[in-house]
């Protein structure tokens, strides 16, 4: 499959604000062109730096709007590099993989598409469409029946099981991954038990039980407003976040996979080219869970990563856990990955992430994990840009100025408690993607040593 973009992959490019920096474009797959992973390697080597940061981005619409999140991350960096009187030769990467978050999610910062029916409830904007049919090929035709179901919200129930099956076929359709396979290594943050169903029950159980979870997840805030309807009409809230979830569990899929399969040979072949170059991972929401998986996807030269760094990571708290505490003969996807790189693994989460607290929980339980009917507060439900790692003994726990006052630990992980910053941004993500601050940006060159 080809990557979603046409320029060269590889080849450093300008417009940043930061030099030198490279794209690192993959497709849905993990592959990148072979022409583009030489050109990155040479550029690389030829540029003889001293550290790299790659940043992988999380919920994205397109590689303009990643490029500006890089850009706008990067900018503070050269200025602490200088201010700190570090010798380091520092370059840039930033990865472009088909990800995608929905136009009704605020990004602090940055422009807001309005609403297409302001007030009039539920309803698939344009540029989530657009959005949709760019990571999902071939269905046009669905999600235009989706979203006509959206707009009408007919009072029939069989409509409403009507787009719930659309959303199935949506996301689990050929050629479109294993949202629903228990057996896919790249779609579970902990290791499947021997009970597990191999459907999401947000796929299996009724349409309306599981859109009134949904509803009720986002009435006091979220992207219904005060606008549910009564009867059958208020479960189309629910509808448009059992649509969003969907989407989102084949992107999380999508992050282990490129991670894993991609960027880890990527990150690996730099680091053979280049034997004494640092590399520092960043990762946000989705993204940090890509460059964790390619952590695991680097096996022995994992050691050429100096830091990893997690920006309101959207994946299991107990993704490193050798244990679950809930099930001792399990443990988590990326048990020990953390002990293989060279420091510290910094996760940053905030109270105010409310996609992270609120419809994380929710669509794990109906994710298929478990049958049970436990409530939201339980812990086996969090998210890394929640309440940080977890079950991971001897990790650090500080809040963002202690983190900043140095000096860091030189391994393992450390919760770094970043309310402070991020803290801005509306329903129904909060303060998710509000990441953009030099704080952040000091944070990452304090944990690679860049700095002190």
């Amino acid at each position: 499959m080809r990557a979603h973009s046409d320029r060269p992959q590889g080849d450093s490019v300008t417009g940043i604000g930061v030099e030198p920096y490279w794209e690192l474009t993959f497709d849905a797959e993990g592959d990148m062109a072979p022409a583009g992973r030489d050109a990155l390697v040479r550029g690389v080597a030829d540029a003889r730096l001293t550290d790299l940061v790659i940043f992988a981005h999380g919920w994205n619409n397109s590689r303009t709007l990643a490029n500006d999140l890089y850009g706008r991350f990067f900018t503070p960096f050269p200025a602490v590099l200088a201010a700190s009187g570090a010798p380091a030769r520092l370059g840039y990467g930033g990865v472009i993989w088909p990800s995608m978050r929905f136009t009704d999610e605020p990004i602090p910062d940055f422009p807001r598409q309005p609403p297409a029916l302001a007030g009039a409830g539920p309803v698939l904007e344009p540029g989530t469409l657009q959005a949709l049919a760019g990571v999902f090929p071939g269905s046009e035709a669905l999600l235009d029946r989706m979203a006509e179901l959206i707009e009408r919200r007919p009072e029939e129930p069989e409509r409403l099981e009507e787009f719930a099956g659309l959303v199935r076929r949506l996301v689990t359709g050929p050629g479109r991954g294993a949202v629903a396979g228990a057996a896919d290594p790249c779609l579970h943050d902990t290791e499947p038990g021997p009970d597990e169903p191999g459907e999401p029950a947000m796929f299996t159980d009724g349409a309306a039980a599981v859109c009134g979870r949904f509803a009720d997840a986002v009435a006091p805030g979220g992207t219904a407003g005060g606008e549910l309807f009564g009867g059958l009409g208020r479960l189309w809230a629910g509808a448009l976040e059992l649509l969003r979830q969907g989407s989102y569990w084949e992107m999380k899929r999508r992050a282990g996979t490129v991670g894993e399969g991609g960027l880890g040979p990527v990150v690996g072949a730099l680091a053979e080219a280049s034997p004494d170059l640092r590399v520092h991972l960043i990762g946000h929401s989705f993204g940090g869970r890509l460059v964790a998986f390619a952590v695991r996807g680097l096996a022995e030269r994992a050691r050429c990563v100096h830091s990893l760094t997690l920006l309101q990571g959207a994946f299991s708290h107990y993704a490193f856990a050798p244990r679950l505490p809930f099930a001792a003969d399990r443990s988590g996807a990326l048990k020990d990955v953390h002990r293989t790189v060279s420091g510290p693994v910094l996760c940053c989460h905030s109270r105010h992430d409310l996609a992270l607290s609120v419809l994380y929980p929710l669509a794990s339980r109906l994710s298929g994990d478990s049958q049970s009917a436990l409530g939201l507060k339980d812990p086996r439900w969090g998210a890394m840009g929640h309440d940080g790692v977890q079950a991971v003994d001897g990790s650090l726990t500080l809040k963002l100025e202690q983190a900043l006052a140095g000096p860091l630990p030189e391994r393992g992980c450390v919760n770094v408690d970043a309310a402070a910053v991020v803290r801005r941004g509306g329903p129904p993500s909060g303060a998710h993607s509000d990441i953009c601050h030099g704080e952040l940006a000091r944070l990452v060159l304090l944990a690679g040593r860049v700095v002190r």
